[in-house]
């Protein structure tokens, strides 16, 4: 009988290679897991990356705009205080509209206030900013309509002082036209010394030593716009050394000239003045001294106005 060797293996050769090549196989499959496993943590990890790094430029973002916010809110609140600090009608105005303005600041505050606030709600803070700086511009354009106005009723104020004042000046110079129109004139003024007799008889005289009294002798000439009425008059004599005679005992005193100051009068005299009328006017002047001789003089007042003057000499001595 012959021995079939046919595929067969010879003593101590190697056996069949089907195991190892499956192994092989098993290796490859495992280590292209690990691989894909590596490559997916890998891809996990930098997709993680990304959405913290993405989460925190929408966190920075949104703690930018809420900054940003503030700044424009602190802004806005402090034109509206300096607008109303600056102007009394200003808040006045504002108060028309205070729980409106209180509400939207408060709606403002309250989500700038939030940590976590949103997007969203960041976006309503941004329009609410907006229509609060509205609001405050048309408060401004409100003001400077009013100050326009206020210019403008000021400019009519003054204009209408101005044309009051015109009036008033013009009203004044004619009332101080009528007033120096009724201004009395005095002429044919004379001052003449008397001596009085023993009988009673009176006498003009040139000698101080006989002189017992100084007659003033005026007419207070016609005036058309002097009303009829009584004028009073001043009658003011000064001796020859220029001291005025005036004795208060015997009826002188002080009077007010028409710039405001005062000077002594010698004597005064209510005169029952006619309008249009000459009216002769007497004054006598009988001091308790003797009269000096020399050059005395006279002057006539009015309203203040020295309406005339004149004088005379009396001389020494000598017989009468």
């Amino acid at each position: 009988m012959t021995e079939n060797t046919f595929n067969t293996p010879a003593p101590g050769s190697p056996g069949p290679e089907k195991p190892r090549s499956r192994n092989l196989l098993i290796y490859g499959i495992l280590i292209a897991a690990l691989a894909g496993t590596w490559i997916y943590m890998f891809y996990d990890k930098s997709k993680s990356s990304e959405i913290v790094t993405s989460q925190k430029i929408q966190i920075d973002s949104i703690s930018s705009s809420r900054d940003a916010l503030e700044q424009d809110f602190n802004a806005a609140n402090a034109r509206l205080d300096d607008l109303i600090s600056q102007n009394t009608r200003m808040d006045s105005l504002v108060k028309t509209k205070d729980k409106e303005i209180q509400d939207m600041k408060a709606r403002i505050s309250s989500i700038l206030t939030k940590k976590n606030a949103t997007a969203a709600e960041l976006a309503e803070a941004r329009r609410l900013i907006e229509q609060l700086k509205s609001n405050i511009e048309g408060y401004q354009q409100t003001i400077e309509r009013l100050e326009g106005e206020k210019i403008v009723l000021a400019g009519e104020r003054d204009y209408a002082r101005k044309e009051r004042d015109s009036v008033s000046t013009v009203k004044d110079s004619l009332g101080k036209q009528v007033e120096l129109g009724s201004v009395l004139h005095a002429s044919n003024i004379k001052l003449e010394p008397i001596r009085v007799k023993g009988n009673g008889k009176e006498i003009a005289t040139t000698k101080a030593k006989r002189a017992d009294m100084m007659r003033v002798e005026f007419d207070l000439d016609d005036n058309r716009i002097a009303p009829t009425g009584d004028k009073e008059i001043f009658v003011a004599i000064s001796a020859p050394d220029g001291s005025p005679l005036a004795v208060e005992a015997l009826g002188s005193g002080r009077f007010t000239l028409e710039d405001g100051t005062e000077k002594l009068y010698t004597a005064k005299k209510t005169v029952a003045y006619v309008q249009g009328q000459r009216q002769a006017v007497t004054m006598d002047w009988k001091q308790n001294s003797d009269f000096k001789p020399g050059d005395y003089g006279v002057e006539i007042y009015h309203n203040g106005f020295k309406i005339g003057q004149g004088k005379v000499t009396l001389k020494k001595g000598g017989l009468f």
